[in-house]
């Protein structure tokens, strides 16, 4: 292993209740300075992150990947990712974050933020390479939502800091698409696909068939199996295993229970029926996993 992870609970961490406006941009300086115990140990968010680095090359932890990163690049973490950031904490530039409520005020806009390869977790290489004129673009942006945050109240200043932040995104997503990445072809079988993320995101513990998921969708099994296969190459039932496991393979690391809790926590009704699943599906027991990562 390249570094070493300590056990430990993930801690989850909400915005702020007390902020009207879901949206902030900190210094990263600033933050890694007052928050430092909080932010290298594994956590996960309610809300969006979009990391513009400086002249920096942090190492953040995303689940069970280290993503470096050079000076002047981007890198987006959809909300309820499970992520840590290096221990040495050399982050210069600011990050954005915003919740989904603040942005999604149509059906657009969610299918926008829900389908852009931004938030893609499916993506090889995350990081978004600026030249300095557009690092400087995107930090000019961080500038006015902070100004535009500072200013006193008014009827547009919600509309305006929603349209900085949509030009950011908007911006980014272009940038990334110049840099070869490819994005969902749209259409039905990416919005099925797309919905039955969500779903599976949703109800992964308690369903586990293809049947229920289907039923709920209003969509044939086989209907739902070609869309998945043909805008992700997978069949729906690697996708919810790739979800189960996911959550596993995070309670086995970063915390301290019990194999037989994680199993019920998993909805498993057997322990050995989730060793069995577990070891199926990367040929390691659970305990096995865990003390690889521990080592």
């Amino acid at each position: 292993m390249p570094y070493s992870i300590i056990s430990m609970d993930i801690k989850n961490y909400k915005f702020k209740n007390e902020s009207k406006l879901q949206l902030e941009v900190v210094p990263l300086e600033v933050l890694t300075k007052i928050n430092k115990e909080l932010l290298v140990i594994p956590h996960r968010t309610d809300f969006y992150h979009a990391f513009l680095f400086e002249n920096c090359s942090p190492t953040h932890f995303v689940d069970f990947s280290p993503v470096k990163s050079k000076p002047y690049t981007l890198l987006f973490l959809s909300k309820d990712r499970v992520h840590q950031f290096d221990k040495k904490l050399n982050y210069k530039g600011h990050v954005l974050i915003f919740t989904e409520s603040f942005f999604c005020t149509s059906n657009a806009d969610t299918k926008f933020l829900r389908s852009t390869i931004l938030f893609n977790d499916l993506v090889d290489k995350p990081n978004i390479q600026l030249s300095k004129s557009s690092f400087r673009r995107f930090n000019n942006i961080c500038k006015e939502i902070e100004e535009e945050i500072k200013s006193g109240a008014s009827q547009s200043k919600y509309d305006i800091l929603k349209n900085l932040l949509h030009n950011f995104l908007l911006l980014a997503d272009r940038e990334k698409r110049k840099q070869g990445f490819s994005e969902l072809k749209k259409g039905p079988d990416s919005d099925y696909v797309l919905a039955f993320k969500d779903m599976v995101d949703k109800h992964f513990v308690s369903l586990k068939n293809v049947a229920a998921y289907s039923a709920k969708l209003f969509v044939s099994e086989k209907r739902l199996g070609q869309a998945t296969s043909k805008v992700l190459g997978k069949t729906p039932k690697e996708i919810i295993d790739d979800r189960v496991l996911l959550e596993a393979k995070r309670l086995l690391v970063h915390g301290n229970q019990s194999i037989k809790e994680i199993c019920f926590q998993l909805g498993f009704e057997e322990t050995t029926n989730f060793i069995k699943y577990f070891r199926k599906h990367t040929h390691k027991t659970p305990v096995e996993f865990r003390e690889s990562y521990l080592s």
